[in-house]
């Protein structure tokens, strides 16, 4: 099993992350941000990982630290969870609808972080959700996972289908790209690492 756990204590949050890479798609998640937790719960089922993520956090200043921290504590734990990466196929990608709404999501587990996000929600809240915290949360993952990801919402009128067509499709994304594939007999690079 490629699992791992990451807790990330700091002066604004105290975050937990358990991942397991070839799980069945569980989730236990307490963040204290009730809509975060509907997106990871979509990236756990669509993923097919096993994950639990408990965060607290200063939610009485905003909900800021507490997204981005479990965005870099989130890539801690894949990066761990991965390993050196051998057999993996590497690249992933997914298009997922949501009525009115299309999101691609594309990741490539390359040993580099890069985010090239390109979302324009129909509105700036969903409830509560600042959507800003969304980039902070991908950013976070991508430096700490070391993962190339191309998120587009190609396009969508309700926030809420936008965010959660981009989650689906991100949880999509990296089951691809981690999958085992027995053809690949090594680290899928011609560096011979990842």
């Amino acid at each position: 099993m490629r699992e791992a756990q990451v807790t990330r204590n700091t002066l604004e949050t105290q975050i937990s992350v358990k991942i397991n890479l070839d799980g069945s798609g569980k989730a236990k998640l307490a963040t204290g941000v009730p809509f975060l937790d509907h997106m990871l719960d979509q990236v756990a089922r669509h993923g097919i990982f096993d994950l639990e993520i408990t965060a607290k956090g200063d939610l009485h200043i905003d909900a800021h630290h507490t997204v981005e921290d479990i965005g870099i504590t989130l890539g801690q734990a894949f990066a761990k969870a991965a390993g050196d990466k051998k057999g993996v196929r590497r690249y992933g990608y997914a298009y997922v609808p949501l009525d009115e709404a299309l999101s691609r999501v594309v990741a490539d587990l390359s040993g580099r972080p890069g985010l090239d996000m390109r979302v324009e929600f129909a509105r700036a809240r969903i409830g509560d959700f600042d959507v800003d915290l969304l980039r902070e949360f991908f950013q976070g993952f991508v430096n700490h996972a070391l993962v190339t990801l191309h998120v587009d919402n190609l396009k969508g009128d309700n926030a809420h289908h936008q965010a959660e067509t981009v989650f689906k499709a991100f949880g999509r994304a990296l089951r691809m790209a981690v999958e085992l594939d027995p053809r690949v007999g090594g680290v899928p690079s011609t560096k011979g690492s990842l």
